[in-house]
């Protein structure tokens, strides 16, 4: 009788172990969604705006690569505000590029105060050949680069603006 009564309870025990529990599907904790800006320009404006060089064509173009934490990029600054000021009438357009958040380079801006227009670099140094900053191009009117720089320089220097100004 004992094992009539064992089996019964290993059969009972066996049938609701194996019984399909209905389940409620939890919902999800907290789904995270990014909306992260895909990077479509080589550059962008401080406000996110993109901006290519193309965008210059008909005017020469000064594109200076920087960082905030770069002695010499800031040191050269001011002499490039000057030559920017003196080539004024010469159609040339100063950029500062640098690969560094926009929020980054909005609080440069507002602490050092030069007036020059900074853009944010979306690229890698490696593909355009820097491997130092500050690295500066020259780019003609037609959008073809004519000259390259590589340091610091004194920018408002009489052989410089000359240099400047014969570029075609």
């Amino acid at each position: 009788m004992h094992l009539r009564t064992f089996i019964y309870l290993i059969f009972t025990m066996v049938i609701v172990a194996c019984k399909e529990e209905k389940t409620q599907k939890a919902a999800p904790e907290s789904i995270e969604t990014t909306t992260e800006k895909v990077v479509t320009s080589t550059y962008e404006d401080l406000e996110g705006n993109p901006v290519e060089l193309s965008d210059y064509k008909g005017k020469r173009v000064v594109l200076n690569y920087w960082a905030t934490w770069c002695r010499p990029c800031i040191e050269e600054m001011p002499d490039m505000e000057k030559a920017q000021a003196i080539l004024a009438d010469e159609d040339y357009v100063f950029l500062f590029a640098s690969d560094q958040s926009i929020d980054t380079i909005n609080k440069f801006k507002e602490t050092r105060g030069f007036n020059l227009d900074y853009i944010k670099f979306n690229g890698v140094y490696a593909k355009i050949n820097v491997s130092a900053l500050p690295a500066t191009f020259v780019y003609n009117a037609v959008g073809e680069q004519v000259l390259r720089f590589d340091g610091g320089l004194k920018w408002d220097s009489p052989e410089m603006i000359e240099k400047l100004k014969a570029v075609q």
